[in-house]
């Protein structure tokens, strides 16, 4: 995960639920919703589950929850949901990644539009952008300094890709289609799983002075502020 830390950007966007609850439980409802498109089984449907657990992570009401759900089963609402994938170019040449959910395509591109031309960014074409990162499975685990060396045999053994240690957690990196079997071979051996997401992985990682770094802050903390803008990433050191 070199020049790209995950549970930074965990942290900074539960820091931004907390004075934004309400946006927060409505993108997370909108991503239980397109999942449960596919079974509103968690045992049986992953993408669900992922959505299920970041919702439990921002202390999403119950019945929120179970209502998103609802709405995603064989409901009209939930076919006009589609994600979105908008490729960017920011301040000092680095790439972006903004992902969400939406149930109309041209509203959300005009509002990533309005915000790119506010914070200095441009829209890429398709492929332009995106063959700069790639998709990758994310378990978190919580550990201590003295635990990291046993932890992190344990989890190589178990099909991980790679391993990063972050303060008090131990990131463990796998393939997507991987991640599942890897968190189950992790909880069969009595090990906590913290969280299991899906993220996009910045391949290069650019370098770049401290104004194009606060520029870039700026848009993408705006870009995570539009309603049906999920998540947002940066090819950056």
């Amino acid at each position: 995960m070199s020049g790209h830390s995950k549970w930074s950007q965990i942290k900074r966007q539960k820091g931004s639920a907390d004075q934004k609850r309400g946006v927060v439980f409505s993108k997370l409802a909108n991503l239980i919703t397109l999942a449960a498109k596919h079974g509103s089984d968690p045992t049986s449907n992953f993408a669900l589950r992922i959505a299920l657990e970041k919702a439990k992570a921002a202390n999403m009401p119950k019945d929120n929850i179970e209502r998103a759900i609802a709405r995603g089963d064989k409901s009209a609402g939930a076919s006009q949901l589609e994600e979105v994938l908008f490729e960017i170019y920011g301040p000092g040449g680095v790439a972006l990644l903004a992902e969400g959910v939406t149930d109309n395509h041209n509203r959300t591109l005009g509002e990533v539009r309005a915000t790119l031309n506010k914070f200095g960014g441009k829209l890429a074409n398709t492929g332009a952008v995106s063959y700069l990162f790639a998709r990758k499975g994310l378990l978190v685990l919580p550990a201590t300094p003295e635990q990291l060396d046993d932890l992190g045999l344990k989890v190589i053994e178990s099909g991980a890709k790679d391993i990063q240690p972050e303060e008090d957690k131990l990131l463990v990196i796998t393939e997507p289609s991987q991640l599942e079997t890897v968190r189950q071979d992790i909880l069969n051996q009595g090990i906590t799983v913290e969280e299991a997401t899906l993220f996009w992985q910045a391949l290069n990682p650019l370098p770049i002075n401290d104004e194009n770094r606060t520029k870039l802050d700026r848009l993408a903390g705006a870009l995570e502020d539009l309603a049906d803008i999920t998540e947002v990433v940066c090819n950056y050191q």
